[in-house]
């Protein structure tokens, strides 16, 4: 990845691209506050922040983006657009490629490799598909176009104007999302500050190029989310007869109660599991009309803290473990394949 300073912004090379820039949104008052709150910080100085500010475009696309109703797709419409055979096929060949340092980062954060494979899978498919937007243009505009959603932009803009700063990154050259998010693991810029590794030593932090500090730091943000080495992420569960269920479905991000109090509102395991572990009720409708009831236990809810959405948390708990299954698979028939292919010993002749 190109570095150097944000002051670089000032450059001839980065001003050549104000014709493209929204010449208005430097002059704009709100933009202006913001920009004397910056300053006052202590953090950057005018000059840095009104280079970027001069060149950045607005997409009004992005706007119309978030104004589209959001739908929410049952189970088993969801789960085939990351639960299939190309990201399964790409998720082994990583894991090939990368199997040291997917090691390194169970041995230092213990999190397994399934899972970091996984994650990078249906966030970005490897790397394949990060974004495509200027993430100064994508921040900036909903930070200040989108008033619903401006407070929390704007302190997504800000972190990520100083990750840029921290890394030596020129901010106009980084890419991701329309909505911020960045690199393999699609971190939002606040996510990056707290959670992002340099997991190879190099001295920066990239998980838009390097690999190595994409793995470590997926694995990096599960420890620090209470990610239990070993433990189950999700068993089958049975809901007794007439039960009501609402009050516990909408609680379901949040790990209040044990399965022995589960138990006691008919909320049954069919799976061996210790009454004081904590879980969450987890429906799924697998086919129209029909529901399938899980208990998501703590590694689940961790899950939950990458992406808010318990369908993602189960099926990267289903591709994790496929992915898994499959690696071994490969693993054991390339260690087969020497020994059935060395020629037998041919008898001395007589």
């Amino acid at each position: 990845m190109k570095r150097f300073l944000m002051a670089a912004a000032l450059a001839g090379g980065v001003m050549s691209s104000v014709a493209q820039a929204d010449a208005a949104l430097l002059g704009r008052a709100d933009v202006q506050r913001y920009i004397d709150e910056q300053v006052a910080s202590g953090v950057f100085n005018r000059p840095e922040l009104e280079a970027v500010f001069a060149n950045v475009e607005l997409k009004p696309n992005i706007i119309a983006i978030l104004d589209k109703p959001a739908t929410s797709r049952p189970w088993y419409q969801f789960r085939g657009s990351f639960y299939n055979e190309r990201l399964l096929k790409n998720g082994v060949a990583f894991w090939q490629q990368h199997a040291a340092t997917l090691q390194r980062a169970e041995q230092v954060y213990g999190v397994p490799p399934e899972m970091v494979v996984a994650i990078l899978g249906i966030e970005t498919n490897y790397g394949r598909n990060t974004g495509s937007f200027r993430l100064a243009d994508a921040l900036t505009t909903i930070a200040f176009n989108y008033p619903r959603r401006a407070e929390y932009f704007r302190g997504e803009l800000t972190e990520f104007l100083k990750l840029s700063k921290e890394e030596g990154i020129d901010p106009l050259t980084l890419k991701g999302s329309y909505a911020g998010a960045m690199g393999l693991p699609q971190f939002m810029p606040s996510s990056f500050r707290k959670w992002a590794v340099d997991f190879d030593g190099s001295g920066h932090r990239d998980i838009w190029n390097n690999v190595d500090d994409a793995i470590g730091s997926v694995a990096h943000y599960f420890q620090l989310q209470g990610w239990r080495h070993g433990d189950d992420i999700i068993i089958p569960a049975a809901v007794q007869p007439g039960v009501d269920i609402s009050a516990l479905v909408a609680d379901k991000f949040n790990l209040h109660l044990t399965v022995g109090e589960l138990k006691a509102r008919g909320i049954l395991p069919q799976a061996q599991v210790a009454d004081n572990v904590q879980a969450v009720l987890v429906p799924l409708e697998t086919a129209p009309g029909v529901t399938e009831y899980w208990l998501g236990l703590n590694n689940f809810y961790v899950i939950t803290r990458y992406n808010k959405s318990t369908l993602y948390a189960k099926v990267a708990q289903e591709l994790a473990g496929e992915l898994r299954l499959r690696y071994l698979n490969a693993q054991a028939l390339q260690s087969a394949q020497p020994a059935a292919a060395q020629p037998e010993a041919s008898t001395p002749a007589q």
